[in-house]
């Protein structure tokens, strides 16, 4: 015979229950706050250092305002280059079958794994004054649409493939038997259910691309007000001892970069409870 399981073996398997969250949490919240958080706070508190004006001069002064216009214009574009190709190489890594599919879902992956300034060497050997396809992008914005395009392109990837693995193609098959066509069966069926993974990808391509450093050092060649972004303007700070302007420019990217990553979130967030109620 099985004992009965008492109200107070019920309570203390709760206690003990609650007691491990209680930990996990603790653990969590100190590994984000050490790792996250403090680096954070330390940077903040390092633009802040000569007061608001301080703040103020450098991220308004003309360099900065530059760095701020190449960086974001590339970025947004890329984003959007980037949503449409992501979605087309999701979409055949999913739909189509074709020798060497592994291998390219693998290649895919490599933007993470190659250090950033490996990819500047690739690209200035490519498209750099001896380019071998006679394509010649160094010192140009277009060099930097190249750099930033091959950095991000996995965010969107990744972001869609498993999406798109669990969408239901039942009802593309009812749809298509009803007459839809297929830019109708996209638009109404497929779209609505990508939605809220696009955004999400959209939102890491663009934060990445706003920050990233190492792939636009040779290629962008850091010309002020047409190829200097951002991240290279904080190095010329720093290697003038203005720790304080590199500072208050990083916070202003950070800014950006979370408001821009809560807006997406906050617009998926909606999209995903809109599928859920659509009938």
């Amino acid at each position: 015979m099985t004992a009965a399981i008492g109200p107070g073996h019920r309570l203390s398997h709760r206690l003990a229950a609650r007691g491990t969250t209680a930990l996990r949490l603790g653990v969590a919240t100190l590994w984000l706050s050490v790792i996250v958080l403090l680096p954070l706070a330390a940077i903040v508190w390092q633009s802040a250092k000569g007061g608001w004006p301080a703040f103020v001069t450098a991220v308004t002064s003309p360099s900065a305002i530059d760095s701020f216009r190449v960086t974001l214009t590339v970025s947004a574009a890329v984003t959007v280059i980037n949503l449409v190709f992501g979605l087309l190489v999701a979409w055949v890594l999913v739909r189509d079958d074709f020798p060497g599919k592994r291998l390219v879902d693998a290649v895919i992956d490599l933007p993470f794994a190659l250090p950033t300034i490996v990819a500047s060497v690739v690209l200035l050997a490519v498209y750099g004054p001896n380019s071998p396809v006679d394509v010649h992008l160094q010192h140009t914005q277009y060099g930097l649409g190249v750099a930033l395009l091959f950095v991000t392109l996995p965010f969107v990837v990744r972001a869609v493939q498993p999406v798109l693995l669990e969408v239901d193609q039942e009802t593309e098959l009812a749809a298509a038997s009803l007459g839809a066509n297929g830019p109708t069966i996209f638009r109404t069926i497929i779209l609505p259910a990508l939605t809220p993974a696009l955004l999400s990808g959209a939102g890491l391509a663009f934060s990445r691309a706003i920050g990233e450093f190492g792939s636009v050092v040779l290629i962008g060649g850091a010309v002020p007000g047409k190829t200097e972004v951002s991240s290279q303007w904080i190095r010329t700070l720093i290697e003038n001892d203005d720790r304080t302007g590199a500072a208050a420019i990083s916070v202003v990217l950070l800014a950006i970069s979370f408001a821009v990553l809560l807006i997406l979130r906050i617009l998926g967030s909606r999209s995903a409870k809109h599928e859920e109620m659509a009938p």
